[in-house]
C-alpha cells in the first residue's frame, strides 16, 4: 500500500516537471493530478484500520536513508490531503482557464501536492523537514503568482518569513528529540525518554512551528495575506489542506514521538485555541473581501481544532480519563475533516464569484443568486456547514467538542476546572459570531440587487467547478446526516494516539442504521443527524403543502412589496460594512483599536454625509511591527559593511580569528 502511495507522489513530481515545460496543457495536467490524488485518497481510506507499514529508501542522509511510514494517523491525514487535492484539481480544470499566467502555476501545483503527501508519510526528521520546506517553497511560489501586485508581494514576503520561523522551530524541536546520539529516525525518538524539561521545551517549539503554519494566534499574520493572494484552488489547498498538515505535525510530535506531556502544556494549547477561535471570527466579520473573510475563518476553525487537541492533552495527562481524551481527540479530527471539506467548497465558490464578477469585494456584488443559482446553492451549503447548523457536518464536530468540554469540571485540578468552561464560553461566542458572519457573506454576495454592472452580467461557473463544489457539498451533508460512519472510521487513529476510542456507533436507532451517535452515555446526550434531516424535510414539505392548499387563490391587487427598500437603488441595501457595524462598535475599540470619523453636512446642504472607519491589527503592532523595525535597522546598519576599505575588512578577519582562537582555548 505504501509503495502505491509513493508511486502516486512520484507521478505528481513528474507532473510538476511536465508543467514546467508544457504550454497550454493546464486542463490535462489538472485532470491527471485529480486522478492520481483521487486514487491515493481511496488507498489512504482503505489503510485507516491497517497495521503500520514502513519503507526505507536509499535517499536523504547517507547514514540514515529516507524513511516512510503509513499508520492510522498518517492514513487519515493523507486521505484529507488527497481529498482536498483531488477536488482542487477538478475545480482547476475549469477555473485554470481564467488564470492570466498559468505558467507560474502549473509547475508548482503538483509539486505542492507531492510535498503535502511526503510530509504526512515521512518517518524521520530529515525527510520530514525536507518535505516541510518543499511544501513551504512551493506554496510561496503559488502565493506570488500575481507578482506584479503589491499586495501579493507583501503576502509572499510575510509568508516566507513565517515559513522560516516555522521550519527553524521544528528543526530545534527535532534536534532536542534526537539528542546527542543524533537519532533522527522517528522510531528511535519513540523509544527515547527525554528529560521532562527537554520534552516540554521540544513540545513548545513544536507548538510554535506547527502553529505558525496552521495559523494559530499570534503567529497567524501570514494567513489572511497569503490566502487571498493565491489563485482560488491554491487558496482552498492552503486553507483546507496545508493547515491540516500542520495539525498533523503537532499531533505526531505531541502524541506519538513524545511521552505524555504535563497537563499545563495542554492548558496552553487550550487557551491559545479559544483565543484563536474568537479573534479569527471577529476579524472575519470586519472584512468585505470575500477571500480574506474566508482566510480569517480558517484562523477561527484552527482555534476550534486546537481546543479539541488541548482538551485531549489535558484528559490524557489525568488518570482514568482515556475515554474523555478519545472524545476530545475524535471531535478535533472530525473538525479537521469537516473544515477541509466546507472551507474548500467556500473558496471554490469565492473563486467562481471572482471569475464571474472580476472582484472579491462584496460591496460590488449582490444579486448573484439569479445569475449563478447553482454556485449560490453550493455556497449556501458551505455557509450553513461552517456556521455549525444541523444536520450538516460542522455541527457534529463542534457538538462533540462541547460534549468533551462538559466533562472538564470532573477533573480534580483547578486549572482545567477554570479554563475549560472559559474555553466553552469562547467556543459558543465564536459559533454565534460565525453564523452572523456567514449570513453577511451569503446575503451581501448573493442576495439583494446587483451593486455593479459586472454583478448584473455575471455568468454561472463551468461544469468542472460546479462538479467539484457539488461533491464537497454532498460530503457536508452526508457527514452531518451519518456522522457515526466518520466517528467509527476515526477510531483507529484515536486509539493510536490516546489508547482509547469512542464507543462503536453500530446499533439501529429509529429503524435506521448508523443514525445516531452517543459520545458518553445515552442518558447524558445523543445526536441523530438522520432524524433531524427527516424532520427538516417533513416540516418543509408540510409548510409548502399548507401554503399551497390554504392560500387564497383569488386575484388581489395591492402595492408591490418592496422588501423594506422603497428606494430601488442598490445603495439603499445593507452592505458588508454596515452589516458588521454593530459588532465593530462592540468589539472595535478593545480588539481592533477601531476609530470612526463622521462628517455631517450643514443643514440645507445637498452634499452627502460620510463616515470613515479604520481598524488596526493590534497583534501585528505588538508582535510583528517591533521585530520588523529592529530587523530593518540591523539590515540598514549591516548594509554599510559593503562600503568599507580593505584595511577594515582585514581587521575584521583578524578580530574573528582571534575570537575563534580564544573560544577554542577556553573550551580545552
Amino acid at each position: 500500500m505504501i509503495v502505491a502511495l509513493l508511486a502516486g507522489t512520484a507521478l505528481l513530481l513528474v507532473l510538476a516537471l511536465a508543467g514546467a515545460v508544457a504550454r497550454g496543457q493546464g486542463p490535462r495536467l489538472y485532470a491527471a493530478a485529480a486522478i492520481v490524488t483521487a486514487l491515493s485518497a481511496v488507498l489512504a481510506l482503505a489503510s485507516l484500520a491497517s497495521a503500520p507499514a514502513t519503507l526505507t529508501l536509499p535517499l536523504g542522509l547517507p547514514w540514515l536513508g529516507w524513511h516512510f511510514r503509513l499508520d492510522p494517523l498518517s492514513a487519515f491525514f493523507l486521505f484529507v490531503v488527497d481529498l482536498g487535492a483531488a477536488s482542487a484539481s477538478l475545480f482547476a480544470i475549469g477555473y485554470g482557464r481564467h488564470e492570466e499566467e498559468p505558467g507560474r502555476v502549473l509547475p508548482f501545483f503538483p509539486l505542492f501536492l507531492a510535498a503535502l503527501q511526503l510530509v504526512v508519510l515521512a518517518d524521520d526528521a530529515f525527510s520530514f523537514l525536507f518535505s516541510w520546506e518543499l511544501m513551504s517553497l512551493a506554496s510561496w511560489a503559488l502565493v506570488l503568482v500575481h507578482h506584479r501586485d503589491r499586495e501579493s508581494i507583501r503576502a509572499g514576503y510575510v509568508y516566507l518569513l513565517m515559513a522560516v520561523l516555522s521550519g527553524f522551530a521544528l528543526l530545534l524541536c527535532f534536534g532536542l528529540l534526537a539528542g546527542g546520539a543524533g537519532a533522527y529516525g522517528f522510531a528511535a525518538m519513540r523509544l527515547a525518554h527525554p528529560a521532562p524539561g527537554l520534552a516540554a521545551l521540544a513540545l513548545l517549539l513544536a507548538l510554535l512551528g506547527t502553529g505558525a503554519k496552521a495559523g494559530l494566534v499570534p503567529v497567524h499574520a501570514w494567513l489572511p495575506l497569503a490566502h487571498p493572494a493565491a489563485p482560488s484552488h491554491v487558496s482552498a489547498l492552503m486553507s483546507g489542506v496545508m493547515t491540516k498538515v500542520a495539525v498533523y505535525a503537532f499531533l505526531r510530535i505531541a502524541f506519538d514521538l513524545l511521552p505524555v506531556p504535563p497537563g499545563w502544556i495542554g492548558l496552553i494549547v487550550l487557551a491559545l485555541g479559544g483565543i484563536t477561535a474568537v479573534l479569527g471570527v471577529l476579524y472575519a466579520l470586519m472584512q468585505h473581501d470575500l477571500k480574506r473573510l474566508l482566510a480569517y475563518h480558517t484562523v477561527e476553525n484552527i482555534g476550534i481544532i486546537f481546543i479539541g487537541i488541548g482538551l485531549a492533552m489535558v484528559f490524557r495527562a489525568a488518570a482514568g480519563e482515556e475515554a474523555a481524551a478519545a472524545l476530545a481527540l475524535t471531535a478535533s479530527l472530525f473538525h479537521v475533516f469537516n473544515h477541509s471539506v466546507f472551507k474548500s467548497l467556500l473558496f471554490f465558490g469565492a473563486g467562481s464569484v471572482d471569475v464571474a464578477t472580476g472582484t472579491r469585494d462584496m460591496e460590488r456584488q449582490g444579486g448573484l443568486i439569479h445569475r449563478m443559482p447553482r454556485t449560490g446553492f453550493f455556497f449556501l451549503i458551505g455557509c450553513a456547514a461552517i456556521s455549525a447548523l444541523p444536520p450538516l457536518n460542522g455541527f457534529v464536530s463542534e457538538w462533540l467538542t462541547f460534549q468533551a468540554i462538559l466533562l472538564g469540571p470532573g477533573l480534580p485540578e483547578w486549572g482545567p476546572k477554570i479554563l475549560i468552561p472559559v474555553d466553552g464560553a469562547l467556543l459558543a461566542l465564536a459559533a454565534a459570531l460565525a453564523a452572523a458572519c456567514f449570513v453577511k457573506a451569503f446575503g451581501v454576495t448573493f442576495l439583494g440587487r446587483p451593486r455593479s454592472a459586472a454583478a448584473s452580467a455575471a455568468e454561472e461557473a463551468d461544469r468542472f467547478s460546479l462538479g467539484a463544489m457539488g461533491v464537497l457539498a454532498a460530503l457536508c451533508c452526508l457527514a452531518g446526516i451519518f456522522p457515526a460512519v466518520v466517528i467509527n472510521a476515526l477510531a483507529p487513529t484515536a486509539r493510536t494516539l490516546v489508547g482509547a476510542a469512542m464507543p462503536t456507533q453500530s446499533f439501529f436507532h429509529a429503524f435506521v442504521p448508523w443514525g445516531a451517535i452517543i459520545p458518553v452515555a445515552a442518558a447524558r446526550s445523543s445526536y441523530d443527524g438522520f432524524a433531524i434531516f427527516l424532520l427538516l424535510v417533513a416540516v418543509t414539505g408540510l409548510a409548502i403543502g399548507a401554503a399551497r392548499r390554504l392560500a387564497a387563490h383569488a386575484v388581489r391587487r395591492a402595492p408591490a412589496w418592496d422588501c423594506g427598500f422603497p428606494d430601488p437603488r442598490p445603495e439603499t441595501q445593507y452592505t458588508a460594512t454596515s452589516f458588521a457595524e454593530p459588532i465593530r462598535r462592540v468589539f472595535g475599540p478593545a480588539v481592533f483599536g477601531a476609530a470612526s470619523a463622521v462628517r455631517m453636512p450643514a443643514p440645507g446642504s445637498l452634499s452627502p454625509a460620510r463616515i470613515r472607519s479604520a481598524l488596526r491589527d493590534r497583534l501585528w503592532e505588538i508582535f510583528y511591527a517591533p521585530v520588523a523595525g529592529v530587523v530593518e535597522r540591523l539590515a540598514t546598519s549591516a548594509d554599510r559593511l559593503q562600503f568599507l576599505t580593505i584595511r577594515r575588512y582585514l581587521f575584521f578577519v583578524f578580530a574573528a580569528l582571534v575570537a575563534l582562537l580564544l573560544a577554542l582555548a577556553l573550551t580545552q
